[in-house]
């Protein structure tokens, strides 16, 4: 249930935001700053401005630099294995295209690479890990550009409490990175459609196909009020299901469906017989 409580917008709507936020980006001479996650997440950014520079969409001076060795080698990776793509992608190949390429895309793999880009002076596309902005590479070009009101940060992925991408998503004015304050004066953006977490709509559609009388659900991998959001929802439209949400140290026996609290005997990763912590 991490989107639980709500709705992405569709992939197609996704992609036309983060093309028309780069233009916008172009047009005032900033950056725009994607922490994005290394395997898929980013493969699914390069694609998407592939195929925008194929359409001619994507300013061709405009350099799209990936800042990040581990999403490098999974890119390298994808690039190596044409065997598994589905059938669209495999016609962008056989079309003579790259679907996971483009003139603009730079590889910045070392640390002088990486410290090279704050040097760049133009507009540019920075991705980089993590995906929240709570560690790596991305810290580096948030310290240097979150200050700038020409800087687009681009959220493309779900932000936890207490990180830096969640702060920047809340608003927040002035956050911590590298234990200095930083004012805010960038343009965030959110765009779930480029999420691997399916939505409430998706979450509900998945259902359907499992649905019978006495099916008990469990509700996990979301925050409280987005799971219990979900929770409402999915009890009205599925009455004879059962729906919960585990609490902290509640044991489940699988044999029987019966939970429990966890015994005060219980030692840290003790299990007895047939039974499931959700620890």
């Amino acid at each position: 249930t991490t989107y639980g409580s709500r709705r992405h917008k569709t992939l197609k709507d996704s992609q036309a935001e983060l093309i028309k936020v780069i233009k916008t980006a172009r047009a005032e001479g900033g950056k725009v700053l994607i922490p994005a996650f290394a395997v898929e997440r980013t493969q699914e950014i390069i694609y998407t401005l592939a195929a925008a520079y194929r359409r001619g969409e994507l300013p061709d001076d405009m350099p799209v630099f990936l800042d990040s060795p581990l999403a490098i080698a999974a890119t390298e990776i994808f690039r190596a294995h044409p065997e598994f793509f589905d059938d669209d992608t495999k016609a962008i190949l056989e079309n003579g295209d790259r679907p996971l390429n483009f003139p603009n895309l730079k590889f910045t793999p070392s640390t002088e690479e990486s410290r090279a880009i704050n040097n760049y002076k133009g507009p540019a596309v920075i991705m980089a890990g993590n995906g929240m902005a709570s560690a790596g590479r991305i810290k580096h070009h948030l310290k240097h550009n979150l200050w700038r009101p020409n800087t687009h940060v681009v959220i493309v992925g779900f932000q936890a409490q207490g990180t830096t991408g969640r702060l920047l998503v809340e608003g927040k004015k002035r956050v911590k990175v590298f234990r200095e304050d930083v004012e805010v004066k960038a343009h965030v953006h959110t765009i779930g459609g480029f999420s691997a977490h399916a939505d409430q709509a998706e979450l509900l559609a998945w259902l359907e196909g499992l649905a019978h009388p006495g099916l008990k659900v469990f509700l996990i991998h979301g925050e409280l009020e987005s799971s219990q959001a979900f929770q409402k929802l999915a009890q009205e439209r599925f009455p004879e299901l059962s729906f919960q949400i585990p609490e902290w140290k509640e044991v489940i026996d699988l044999m029987t469906l019966e939970t429990a609290a966890v015994p005060q005997h219980a030692k840290p990763g003790r299990k007895e017989p047939g039974v499931v912590d959700l620890e």
